[in-house]
C-alpha cells in the first residue's frame, strides 16, 4: 500500500486550510498514546490546547501547522492516515486515534487503521524536518543544485530518489514514474548519468509531480483520501506504477517488476535499459 508523497499531501494541505486556517485547538483526545512521538502525551494535549492555527503547509511528506503559540504541529499520515474534519456531534470514527476539538464545534480528526502514523509538537522545526532535503518544486531547486547533489553519490537510482534527506517528498509511485519518464532504469548507479540524463531526470521529478498535484494525488485501496473524503484521480495517468504485465504507453512492451532496495519497482525493459 502507497504512502502518501508529496502531491497528496500537499492536496490535503489545500484541502484544509480553508475551514482551519484562523481556528483555534480547545483540547485534544489521544486514543493511542504511541502516535504521539513528541512530546508525552500530557505535555502534548497541555500545551496544544489554546493555541490558533495561523497556517497549513506541507514540508516534505509532513503537514505543518504554524500555531500562535510558537509551536510547530507536524503530522505525518504514513501509510494509513487520513485528516477530515467532523462535527462536534458526529459519531465517532473506527480508527480515529486523535481527535482534535475546535473552537467552532467542529473537530480535526486523525484517522489511522494501521497505527503508522505520528504527531510531533515542537518549537523548533528542525527537531522534525532538519535533516530533510531540498524540495523537488521549490522554485529556488534547480537543475545545477540537483546535479551537484546526485554527482556526490555512487549507489542505484531508485533508493536514492526515495533518501528523504536527498530529496523531500518522493516515495514509491513517483520514483518509478520519473525514472520511466526520464527513460531511465532504476538500478542504474547514480554516479554513471550523463549531463544530459541529470537534466533529462530533474525535469521528470518536477513534470510527474506537477502531473500528480493537478490531478489531486494517487488513491490506491482507498488508503488516501482528500480531506474532503474524496479520491485522487492521478492513478488513472501512471505510465508505469502498479502496471506489471500492461504494455508501455511508449514502445507497447511488458511493464516489469522487481525489487530494488527492498521496495518492488516498475519499469519498461525495453524504455529503461
Amino acid at each position: 500500500m502507497p504512502m502518501p508523497e508529496l502531491p497528496e499531501v500537499e492536496t490535503i494541505v489545500n484541502g484544509l486550510r480553508g475551514p482551519l486556517i484562523g481556528r483555534t485547538f480547545t483540547g485534544v483526545c489521544v486514543g493511542w498514546e504511541n502516535i504521539v512521538a513528541r512530546p508525552t502525551v500530557l505535555e502534548f494535549q497541555r500545551r496544544i490546547r489554546g493555541q490558533q492555527i495561523l497556517g497549513i503547509r506541507r514540508r516534505g511528506k509532513y503537514l505543518i501547522f504554524d500555531l500562535s503559540g510558537g509551536d510547530s504541529l507536524f503530522i505525518h499520515l504514513k501509510m494509513t492516515g487520513q485528516l477530515t474534519i467532523r462535527p462536534g456531534d458526529a459519531p465517532p470514527d473506527k480508527y480515529g486515534h486523535t481527535v482534535f476539538d475546535l473552537d467552532d464545534g467542529r473537530q480535526l480528526r486523525f484517522l489511522d487503521m494501521r497505527k503508522f502514523g505520528r504527531i510531533y509538537l515542537v518549537a523548533d522545526e528542525n527537531e522534525v524536518a532538519g535533516s530533510l532535503g531540498p524540495e523537488p518544486l521549490a522554485d529556488d531547486f534547480t537543475l545545477s543544485q540537483f546535479a551537484a547533489l546526485i554527482g556526490k553519490r555512487k549507489g542505484a537510482l531508485k533508493p536514492l530518489l526515495l533518501n528523504q534527506q536527498f530529496i523531500a517528498g518522493i516515495g514509491n509511485i513517483y520514483a518509478d514514474e520519473a525514472l520511466f519518464v526520464a527513460g531511465i532504469h532504476p538500478q542504474r548507479k547514480a554516479n554513471t548519468l550523463t549531463g544530459e540524463e541529470i537534466a533529462w531526470l530533474y525535469q521528470a521529478i518536477r513534470q510527474v509531480l506537477h502531473q500528480a498535484l493537478a490531478d489531486e494525488g494517487t488513491t490506491f485501496d482507498g488508503a488516501y483520501r482528500k480531506a474532503d473524503g474524496g479520491e485522487g484521480g492521478h492513478q488513472e495517468n501512471l505510465r508505469v506504477f502498479r502496471r506489471k504485465g500492461q504494455p508501455c504507453p511508449r514502445c507497447g512492451s511488458a511493464i516489469e517488476r522487481i525489487v530494488v532496495g527492498g521496495r518492488g519497482t516498475h519499469f519498461c525493459p525495453h524504455c529503461q535499459k
